[in-house]
């Protein structure tokens, strides 16, 4: 007799879905990427240029080497600066609650505010941002949170060349684009974590590249 596979967070990942699909929908100003592998949203002027500048000087203070989870470490994969805001920080907390109403998500249910930055050279090689449940870290993660189920990024400034976040299966490079709000579902929207969310931060070529993201899981964050 077959054995059935147990896909941890399954029917919350559909639920949180089928919330933000349905908000992002009905929202004139999000534009759907054309493509049946992954759901993928984009949103126009998200933040304004000065709060773009602010943000950016905020990532260059917490800025520090990016890690990778625990047994996942491999030399050269990610070798970004990256550094967790504080929550509590007003601006912060206005931005946020920003994403929040936009993606239609409750607050208790996203992580904290990442503010990456990409000098010269520097990438992040492919990558999904759901968790692989067969790793050492979920353990840690599942009592979190659980699964992750929605990604925002939003690009601070152009850069001169390189830096796209390419969605690998997908086929398609989103170019920085200040205030630019990108949105993906790392779920199908049958619940199953979508391997063809798979992504990267292309290296940069010339110049600098600043991003922050909030990822939600399909529970309270702690």
């Amino acid at each position: 007799m077959a054995t059935k596979t147990i896909v941890p967070d399954k029917d919350a990942l559909a639920r949180v879905g089928r919330m933000v699909r349905k908000h992002l929908d009905a929202n004139p100003k999000a534009e759907k990427i054309a493509t049946d592998k992954a759901e993928i949203y984009a949103l126009r002027e998200f933040v304004s240029a000065e709060e773009c500048k602010k943000l950016m000087m905020m990532i260059d203070v917490v800025a520090q080497p990016s890690e990778l989870y625990a047994g996942t470490e491999r030399e050269g994969f990610r070798t970004s600066y990256s550094g967790n805001f504080n929550p509590h920080d007003p601006f912060v907390k206005t931005i946020s609650d920003r994403i929040d109403k936009v993606l239609g998500l409750p607050s208790k249910i996203g992580e904290t505010i990442q503010g990456q930055r990409y000098m010269a050279g520097q990438q992040f090689k492919p990558h999904h941002d759901f968790f692989h449940v067969s790793e050492e870290y979920w353990q840690q993660e599942r009592k979190r949170g659980g699964q992750r189920s929605w990604t925002a990024m939003l690009f601070m400034n152009k850069v001169e060349a390189g830096g796209a976040t390419r969605f690998v299966n997908v086929g398609i490079d989103v170019e920085p684009k200040p205030g630019v709000l990108l949105i993906w579902n790392n779920a199908t929207p049958e619940g199953l974590p979508n391997e063809d969310t798979l992504h990267a931060g292309t290296p940069v070529q010339r110049g600098v590249k600043y991003v922050l993201t909030k990822w939600y899981r399909t529970r309270k964050f702690s």
